[in-house]
């Protein structure tokens, strides 16, 4: 069923205290307003659109998705006002107009489903919530068989109004002539002096149109976020949601309430994970891969068998990393974007790998710097070592061939290639090729003198 999607994007977010508009406040490290996008992409809509406001410019720089189409609320007179914005570019051809708040971050698209099929185009389908604590919300008013009548804000409620439990969620299908009718009619004439979207369920009854609700899947799905207790509550909800999902898929969590996941998390079977880690973009984890605690890791493959030690930071970005099967990561290693290690490969402490490639067996374990290197089988590349690939305007390649040995302390200045079996004197600056098995030292020789004594400071 083809219809309009309106996203509610306008709002400042006062009570959150930022410069930054409320809905680009983010959640898993993805923008609140983009979280509905994303969830409302699939549903068949003729026209999307997203009512800007405060910050537009910034928040309609961050939107992603197809087809969408932006209107500015200016001044922010109220949700009422804020829709009325969005009739010029409704499709009149679309029976259902959905509207969504861009501040609810986990709506769910079942709900959002539901919620459309309930108006049909014929009926005013609003979406509500039962809450223990309803404060902020709009009460949801019947009649004594139980037929909605009506919504009464918050601040314009009753003491008797305010004892109902069940919310108006500020999410609504409505049939969209009747919608842009109804939004030519409101008034202002109430505590806020704005203009009320929910004034319109008041209108329907009184037209006999039938006005039902459709009840929330759960209380956490449609909170919105106000200010930063309420985003922090959100994120560790959100964020049990998936840990409990993975442990549901035999994933072992040290402690699901010290877990966040901002993105995707792909994992095989026996994957174990401590406390304190972060995963972003995609990552896809191996069969009996062990991460130990307070690692970050961002767009990556992790193989079978392989172990990140603690604080362990791998970051992707757009090319990747991947970790071949038995490896041994960390602790306190950098993984940048295009490393790309082989089977049983040792990366460990203070070592940071960059656009490398290491083939099976070969080991940088202490204090280390490989960038834009391809090292071989069995290399052994040893502690202080760099290589210097970048000559101030471009970048140049290292090649270390199999079962080199690099001593402690050594700088390869690329172009440069290591041949097989060679072996790097510690302490070496090496700015030409070495042929394979050879021995390449390059240093000064050393000085001993006999007798010396440091120079004494000199008393006033």
């Amino acid at each position: 069923m083809a219809m309009n999607v309106v996203v509610m994007a306008a709002g400042k977010g006062t009570r959150m205290k930022s410069a930054l508009p409320k809905v680009l406040h983010r959640l898993a490290g993805k923008a609140l307003v983009q979280h509905v996008l994303d969830t409302l992409a699939p549903l068949p809509a003729s026209t999307r659109i997203v009512i800007t406001g405060h910050g537009a410019e910034a928040v309609e720089g961050t939107c992603q998705g197809q087809g969408l189409r932006y209107v500015r609320q200016m001044p922010q007179l109220g949700t009422g006002h804020a829709v009325q914005q969005a009739v010029p570019v409704l499709a009149t051809d679309a029976p259902t107009t959905l509207i969504l708040n861009g501040d609810t971050p986990l709506v769910q698209r079942k709900t959002a489903e539901a919620l459309a099929t309930a108006c049909a185009g014929q009926r005013l389908a609003l979406l509500t919530v039962d809450l223990l604590d309803p404060s902020g919300y709009g009460r949801i008013l019947r009649d004594p068989q139980g037929r909605v009548q009506g919504i009464r804000e918050h601040k314009d409620a009753s003491p008797e109004e305010r004892a109902i439990r069940e919310g108006y969620t500020g999410m609504m299908a409505a049939p969209t002539a009747l919608l842009v009718r109804w939004l030519s009619q409101l008034r202002n004439d109430n505590a806020q002096g704005e203009y009320y979207l929910t004034d319109i369920v008041a209108m329907a009854v009184a037209e006999g149109v039938e006005v039902v609700a459709t009840r929330a899947g759960s209380e956490t799905e449609v909170l919105g976020v106000n200010d930063p207790l309420q985003l922090a509550d959100l994120e560790r909800r959100f964020q049990r949601e998936q840990a409990e999902a993975l442990m549901r898929g035999g994933v072992r969590l040290a402690d699901p309430a010290r877990f966040d996941l901002r993105g995707e998390l792909v994992p095989a079977t026996d994957v174990e994970i401590d406390v304190g880690c972060v995963f972003e973009g995609r990552v896809e984890l191996g069969e009996g891969v062990r991460i130990g605690a307070y690692c970050v890791i961002k767009n990556a493959r992790i193989a079978a068998g392989a172990v990140l030690h603690p604080f362990t930071h791998i970051d992707g970005e757009t090319t990747g990393v991947e970790v071949g099967e038995g490896a041994l990561i960390g602790p306190f290693a950098r993984l940048r974007p295009g490393a790309k290690l082989g089977r049983d490969v040792h990366i460990g402490n203070f070592v940071e790998v960059k656009n490398s490639t290491l083939a099976a067996g070969a080991k940088a374990n202490h204090l280390a710097y490989l960038g834009d290197a391809t090292v071989g089988e069995r290399v052994n590349y040893g502690a202080g070592a760099i290589t210097a690939n970048y000559d101030g305007a471009n970048k140049h390649r290292t090649v270390i061939e199999a079962d080199v040995h690099v001593g402690s302390n050594c700088v390869l200045v690329a172009p440069v290639t290591l041949g097989q079996g060679a072996t790097i004197g510690g302490g070496s600056t090496i700015s030409k090729n070495v042929p394979p098995g050879h021995l390449a030292v390059a240093r000064a020789r050393q000085t001993v003198i006999p007798d010396w004594a440091r120079p004494t400071k000199i008393k006033p």
